[in-house]
């Protein structure tokens, strides 16, 4: 019976390990079913390896079950590899946890989470199947993680992802707290609003805003309207409105002899006005001397001086013509201004203020300026307001001779010598005739083709049916017995000059030679003793004639007293007027030190005695006598 008994049990115990090798099969079949298979995925940096974590489920608790998360390396956070190439294949060992007690529900715990270990696998794999990658998680950095997802609130939604997914879940989610905290999209608000209220500049350029202290550039005390002795001008009014009438025409007729320096009934301007009466009937005319040699002219020109009482502001703005009285008991400078005004100044006087009168015969600038010949009581003044007055000193009158307003004067000369007929140029290329024997005005408009502008115009002294003009690049020579109405042609045409011409004048005795004055710095001599088809060029002077445009333009004049000397202003430091002899050669320069600090761009000397006049672009009149 024992030993029957000990069969049958040895059966039973020998069926119940077969059956629990069976179960055992089963269990790992189960499990072999949801492993993973080496797969090939991305290699994140580093090769991490997975342990599974054997647990017991006597303490097994549902709320305190942890997932393992992989551990990267921290410098691999947020960088991917990839340009590793290296394909890995590797096949997973899969540990059987050890368990104290086994239920239906810790296999399906261990079939979940193997389960999700193959789906994050797939998950890579379909992403890159040339690399190989496998998850890990390391036993000490599960304990940082699950104490950071127990604190991370909502992620018990996301237990199905793998701890890579929900970690990066995580940082997406602080960055946005972080970046909502800073409030990005209500500054950038305000700011487009800055932007429309913003409007952009009219102008693209900025202009300079000026220093109201400090020491600015230097600017000239004449555009500033301040005497060089520092006390400012009175401040005349501008208004752009009345540009049109700020010089209007005077009107026709004559013009009282009112000077604007003094009053009207000066006792001192009545006896001025008579001592030149007297003056002008026992004047002597100009009678025909030998011309001294150069070596007497030099040493004469050595003896005239410049001191203060010489110097003096005549007229308001730029002088633009000078004359001198052929007087030789009396000293009377003439000078033309831009302003319009003509200024006398009578240096006989002890005091210069005494001998000043200025008048205001016109309204435009004074471009030419001539004591008459006949009667040297009488002073002729051109304007570009397109008038010709003569200043009677007799009658204290302005006088008008001749008036065109359609069109504007530029130069003047005397075609006979009892000054009764005058030749006047336009501006626009036209030549008047003016007669004055006649009541009224007489006069021909003669128009040249050939000249779209005349500047000077000079008689010949000798034959005086000749005259010459100075256009913008050429001189013409002219026959007044064969001018035309229409197309008059002239005899002779200068075209040496490359620039614009300033003026052109015959010899004053014979008239020889002519001197021409070019914006090219040159002044050239031709020879005039015989007008056929052809002058030929003498001399070319090299001198600066470059002006600018805030003085007056040079113009070379002949001393009346010596045929072959030309008279210029200088540009040249110290301030100086030249004297050159028709060869070229320089004859005198005339200094002032600190009484010539000026440019003198108008000169003229005395027909007989040796007195040169100059005046400058302020109004400053330059007397040199011995």
């Amino acid at each position: 019976m024992s030993g029957s008994r000990a069969g049958s049990e040895e059966k039973v115990g020998s069926r119940q390990r077969h059956q629990m090798k069976v179960n055992e099969c089963k269990e790992n079949q189960n499990i072999t079913c949801v492993s993973l298979r080496p797969v090939q995925t991305t290699v994140l940096g580093k090769i991490p390896k997975v342990y599974l974590v054997p647990f017991s489920l006597s303490n097994y608790k549902p709320d305190q079950l942890k997932y393992p998360k992989s551990l990267l390396d921290k410098k691999s956070n947020n960088e991917v590899a990839c340009k590793k190439t290296e394909i890995r294949k590797t096949c997973r060992r899969i540990l059987t946890p050890r368990m104290e007690g086994t239920s239906s529900k810790a296999e399906s715990t261990l079939q979940k989470s193997s389960l999700d270990v193959y789906t994050e696998s797939n998950k890579q794999q379909h992403k890159s199947t040339s690399d190989t990658v496998i998850l890990s998680v390391d036993m000490e950095s599960s304990q940082d993680l699950d104490s950071d997802e127990d604190t991370t609130p909502g992620l018990d939604e996301f237990s199905g992802l793998s701890p890579y997914e929900r970690k990066r879940l995580k940082n997406i989610s602080e960055n946005a707290n972080f970046f909502a905290s800073l409030q990005l999209s209500e500054s950038a608000a305000r700011l487009r609003e800055m932007i429309k209220k913003r409007q952009p500049p009219e102008s693209k350029r900025k202009k300079p805003k000026k220093r109201e202290n400090g020491t600015g550039c230097r600017r000239s005390m004449r555009l500033l309207k301040v005497e060089p002795s520092g006390v400012s001008l009175p401040a005349t009014p501008t208004q752009p409105t009345l540009i049109a009438d700020e010089n209007p025409l005077l009107p026709p007729g004559p013009l009282e002899m009112t000077p604007e320096n003094r009053d009207d009934d000066s006792e001192l301007f009545k006896r001025f006005l008579q001592s030149w009466a007297e003056v002008s009937k026992t004047s002597s005319k100009n009678t025909e001397k030998e011309l001294p040699n150069i070596k007497s002219y030099k040493a004469n020109l050595s003896g005239m001086v410049i001191n203060e009482d010489t110097v003096h502001k005549v007229t308001k703005g730029a002088i633009f013509s000078v004359a001198l009285h052929p007087s030789e008991i009396r000293t009377l400078v003439a000078a033309g201004a831009k302003s319009g005004q003509v200024g006398l100044w009578d240096l006989t006087h002890q005091s210069k203020e005494d001998g000043i009168y200025v008048f205001q015969p016109h309204s435009q600038p004074v471009s030419c300026l001539y004591f008459s010949p006949a009667n040297p009581a009488h002073i002729l003044s051109l304007s570009y307001d397109g008038t010709l007055r003569c200043g009677d000193f007799s009658r204290a009158i302005f006088e008008e001779v001749y008036r065109d307003e359609r069109n504007s004067f530029s130069s003047f000369d005397f075609l006979g010598e009892d000054a009764s007929t005058l030749i006047v140029g336009h501006w626009n290329g036209n030549i008047s005739l003016v007669d004055r024997r006649t009541p009224g005005t007489s006069y021909e408009k003669l128009i040249n083709s050939s000249l779209s502008k005349i500047r000077t115009v000079h008689v010949h002294p000798v034959h005086r049916q000749y005259f010459i003009t100075a256009g913008l690049r050429d001189v013409h020579v002219y026959d007044t017995r064969h001018l035309k109405p229409r197309r008059s042609q002239p005899l002779i045409s200068l075209t040496e000059h490359t620039k614009s011409i300033a003026s052109a004048y015959f010899s004053p005795l014979t008239g020889n030679r002519v001197v021409t004055t070019c914006a090219d710095c040159k002044l050239r001599i031709f020879d005039s003793s015989c007008i056929s088809s052809e002058i030929p060029l003498l001399t070319t002077i090299r001198h600066n004639t470059n002006t600018g445009r805030w003085l007056t333009r040079f113009q070379a004049v002949w001393d009346p007293k010596q045929e072959d000397c030309v008279i210029v202003g200088s540009m040249a430091h110290p301030r100086r007027v030249e004297i050159f002899h028709e060869t070229g050669k320089q004859v005198h320069s005339f200094f002032g030190g600190e009484c010539l600090v000026s440019v003198c761009s108008i000169n003229t000397m005395h027909p007989t005695r040796y007195i040169l006049a100059g005046g400058n672009s302020s109004g400053k009149i330059h007397v040199f006598m011995n």
